[in-house]
């Protein structure tokens, strides 16, 4: 991902990015039930999607001497995850089970993953949610993954909340949710996002001071709020 693409998807938000890949024709990039654990840490996460599917536990499988394992697959993917990348797990949008807790996720952070999101629980969350570290989740959960989940795969399409992941698209996360941008479409989007941002705080601005939305927002009156636009975003250097 280039850098001056990171950085516009650090400013935006997953409402303008949704409305974005709307207008492609992509309605479900949203991943579904997550939210960040604790308050968040209060700025977008941004980055590629490394994944790690789970699958059903068989019991004979999924023994806690598994973790002992050196290539257990979800050991492997915090130990792997590149650096600036976000852990996707696919966790069947199940949280009687856990993904992963604080050891694993403080570990994650400190080798310089951009962030972790499961579409099941974390175990430790009131701990996740204190570490300056982007982590979203359905709920809390306290048993091992091992009582519910088999981590089965690394880095290959998943879905993740009912959205499809592939490795490599863009994962951007904010105090409310989290979205999947196909990775050829991330620079467009993240252009555009920004040109929608300028707009939507300008129209924030107007309807404190009493602007109506008819004709606003959209801006079908462009005889009205063109020029108005224009010189807000001279004004503010946007």
């Amino acid at each position: 991902m280039k850098t001056e693409t990171r950085e516009k998807l650090m400013t935006v938000s997953v409402a303008t990015l949704a409305t974005a890949l709307y207008k492609r024709g992509l309605r479900r990039q949203v991943i579904q039930g997550v939210h960040p654990v604790g308050q968040g840490t209060g700025r977008n996460m941004v980055g590629p999607a490394f994944t790690l599917r789970y699958m059903p536990a068989r019991e004979d499988r999924n023994q806690l001497s598994e973790f002992r394992k050196a290539d257990h697959p979800q050991r492997v993917a915090i130990e792997t995850c590149p650096e600036g990348h976000v852990l996707v797990m696919d966790s069947r949008k199940q949280a009687e089970a856990a993904s992963a807790g604080d050891i694993l996720i403080t570990r994650l952070m400190l080798r310089g993953a951009a962030g972790v999101v499961t579409d099941g629980g974390f175990r430790d969350a009131a701990t996740i949610g204190k570490l300056d570290f982007p982590a979203y989740h359905t709920r809390p959960s306290s048993p091992t993954n091992l009582t519910n989940n088999e981590a089965i795969a690394l880095n290959e399409p998943i879905g993740c909340g009912d959205a499809p992941v592939f490795p490599g698209d863009i994962i951007v996360g904010d105090t409310d949710c989290v979205i999947v941008i196909p990775a050829h479409l991330a620079d467009e989007v993240a252009d555009e996002a920004v040109e929608m941002s300028a707009y939507e705080d300008f129209v924030v601005e107007q309807v404190h001071a009493g602007e109506p939305i008819i004709g606003l927002y959209p801006r079908v009156n462009e005889e009205k709020y063109g020029p108005r636009f224009a010189e807000w975003r001279e004004k503010n250097g946007r």
